[in-house]
């Protein structure tokens, strides 16, 4: 697995990362999180990957050359309170089904945690979709990740998790 920089080139292959997984979600009847509509096509969410793309914050996980898997690092997102120490955020992390149970999600993260310990930020942060089975929540915490606080956005029941940066 390669782990690189995204760019603008990338965004095409990210809006198909998440209609992978949107389709997943859909197939197992667990709909809450993203919603059952693809992300291609959809203005609003090609707006907002080309805008990580143009970030500094984007990596792409590569298998034997193919996109498998996108990450997006920053700020908290404006729902969510900045930590009150330095800290790094996942703002997205989405594999694309054809890599699901190749550690490419994991592999995304510790790189993540890496980038922080570089930068010398103390704590790596991230929310996820708490609602359904809990199991994402589940993943986050199987990465070492632990639970900090629930939310809602709207009726949307979020989890926000971090993870000491040593």
């Amino acid at each position: 697995m390669h782990i690189r920089k995204g760019h603008a080139g990338d965004v095409p292959a990210v809006l198909a990362m998440f209609d992978s997984a949107v389709a997943w979600l859909v197939s197992q009847g667990r709909t809450g999180q993203w919603g059952s509509r693809p992300f291609t096509g959809d203005d609003k969410r090609t707006r907002q990957i080309a805008g990580w793309a143009e970030g500094d914050g984007m990596r792409i996980a590569e298998v034997a050359g193919r996109p498998a898997g996108c990450l997006v690092v920053g700020a908290p997102h404006d729902y969510v309170t900045p930590a009150a120490e330095s800290e790094l955020y996942v703002q997205c992390l989405v594999i694309d089904q054809a890599f699901a149970g190749h550690g490419v999600g994991r592999a995304l993260l510790d790189h993540a945690y890496e980038q922080a310990r570089e930068l010398g930020v103390s704590l790596l942060r991230v929310d996820c979709y708490a609602g359904d089975d809990g199991r994402l929540v589940a993943y986050y915490e199987s990465c070492g990740f632990t639970r900090t606080a629930p939310f809602t956005v709207g009726e949307w029941p979020g989890m926000l998790l971090q993870r000491r940066v040593t």
